[in-house]
């Protein structure tokens, strides 16, 4: 059974996690951080993105196309029950 802790240990968890906050930096050492990690950071070149580009959309005229056709198929499947169900019922 799982306890929860006493109040008094999560305010000791709470205020350890804010000193620890301070000590690695405010938004200066963040935004420091966040260029240095932009400069390792590659990015695709536009061929690259011209070409996934295109991956993207005709796999979207795909999907789309398979779709419709799907549904269509059920569509027509399911009339025909209906039609075959309303003969035999006489209605």
């Amino acid at each position: 059974m799982h306890r929860p802790k006493p109040v008094a240990a999560q305010e000791k968890v709470v205020a350890e996690t804010a000193s620890n906050q301070t000590k690695e930096g405010g938004v200066g050492d963040f935004v420091a951080k966040t260029r240095e990690e932009l400069r390792r950071t590659t990015f695709p070149s536009g061929d690259e993105v011209r070409k996934t580009t295109i991956i993207v959309i005709i796999n979207v005229i795909f999907f789309a196309i398979y779709l419709f056709l799907i549904d269509q198929g059920w569509t027509y499947l399911l009339e025909g029950l209906t039609w075959l169900v309303n003969r035999i019922a006489g209605v």
